[in-house]
Parts: structure tokens; sequence; C-alpha cells
């Protein structure tokens, strides 16, 4: 099979994706881009603020997770993320 007979587009991960943000993620696993400290997601800190949240690592203090509210919109940053492993339930 060639690699375009094999490619749809990203509807085709709708199911997935719908486990993936309906689950609590508080037990997820994140790898901080940082320094490399493995912990739940329920261990960060939290920076609330009017505008949105900003997790952050307990080890480096670097900025894990971001996530603001927009009208229409949640805006997600996790680009100090380098692994998320959720549990699959």
């Amino acid at each position: 099979m060639q690699a375009e007979e094999m490619r749809l587009d990203g509807n085709a991960a709708a199911g997935i994706l719908r486990d993936l943000f309906a689950t609590d993620v508080t037990a997820a696993f994140a790898t901080c881009k940082g320094c490399g400290r493995v912990g739940p997601m329920g261990t960060l800190l939290e920076y609330g603020q009017a505008m949105g949240v900003i997790l952050r690592c307990p080890s480096c203090d670097s900025a894990v997770l971001r996530i603001v509210r927009t009208p229409g919109w949640l805006r997600v940053d996790a680009s100090g993320i380098s692994l998320l492993k959720i549990p699959d339930q």
C-alpha cells in the first residue's frame, strides 16, 4: 500500500481526539520540556489570572501549559510538554 493510499484527513482521528480531550488529565504524566521532570499534571503549580491559567513545573518553574479563554475559543499552548502520557481507561 502506498503512503498516499493510507493518508486521510484529520477527521479520521475524531475518535481518538475525543478520547484525548474528554478525559480528566490531572492523572496524566507530563514530561517538562525545561528540566525533564515527569509527574502527574495535578502536581503542576497553577498561576491563574482573569486572562487564563498557566501551569508551571514545580522543579524548574517553566511554563508547561497555558490555557486562555477568548470569545468563542479555548486556546491551549502545550509547548512546555515534551511528552504527555494519558491513562487509557
